[in-house]
């Protein structure tokens, strides 16, 4: 077994202790497919750690609960952060006892932190195929527990999402088999966000 194949098993049999289920499978490890399926799909050429990242992109995600932090957007903020530096360490650990370097681990712990989105390429690859696995399976969710909000509200959400993409991830998001109202309320964010995202096209990274 490579130290690639060693560290994805190594990443899966982690996230496979997740409580949560759906279908009877762990939420983290359809969460950790969808993100190394996607990747394949829109980044075939995608490097060894980017894959890594993609698969550690919610490493045991569970053992943070939400539920620890106060509403609102610092308190959302405030976790994801936590979120990102728990996924991160956990990675060191799985890829420093598969033998990979320092440089290495250190690469995939930005990444997975997300240090570097709009300055390092696979930093916005991650953030793109994080992006499109949301709106493919996870924002009809999104949609029902947040019903309470306007389309005004979802559109704003929306605009953030696609400002931190890349035109690659805009592509394959557009591509979505995507319900009416999701695809409807997409491309009103697309069409608010149309000059900042033209800027950041300009300066594109893909």
């Amino acid at each position: 077994m490579s130290a690639l194949d060693a560290v994805l098993a190594a990443i899966d049999a982690a996230n496979a202790e997740d409580p949560r289920r759906v279908d009877g499978r762990a939420f983290e490890i359809l969460y950790a497919e969808r993100m190394s399926a996607r990747l394949a799909a829109i980044y075939p050429d995608a490097s060894d750690l980017l894959k890594i990242a993609a698969r550690a992109q919610h490493l045991k995600r569970w053992e943070i609960p939400r539920a620890d932090y106060p509403e609102g957007r610092k308190g959302y903020n405030d976790w994801r952060r936590a979120c990102r530096i728990h996924h991160a360490a956990l990675a060191d650990e799985i890829m420093r006892a598969n033998g990979y370097d320092a440089a290495s681990i250190a690469h995939v712990g930005a990444l997975i932190r997300k240090e570097q989105i709009k300055k390092d390429p696979e930093s916005q690859a991650l953030e793109n195929v994080a992006a499109v696995v949301f709106l493919a399976h996870y924002f009809d969710e999104f949609l029902e527990k947040y019903a309470g909000y306007d389309d005004a509200k979802i559109v704003d959400i929306l605009g953030k999402t696609l400002c931190k993409m890349s035109p690659r991830g805009h592509a394959a998001a557009l591509a979505l088999p995507l319900p009416d109202r999701a695809r409807a309320l997409i491309a009103a964010a697309v069409e608010k966000e149309a000059a900042a995202l033209a800027k950041l096209a300009a300066v594109s990274l893909d």
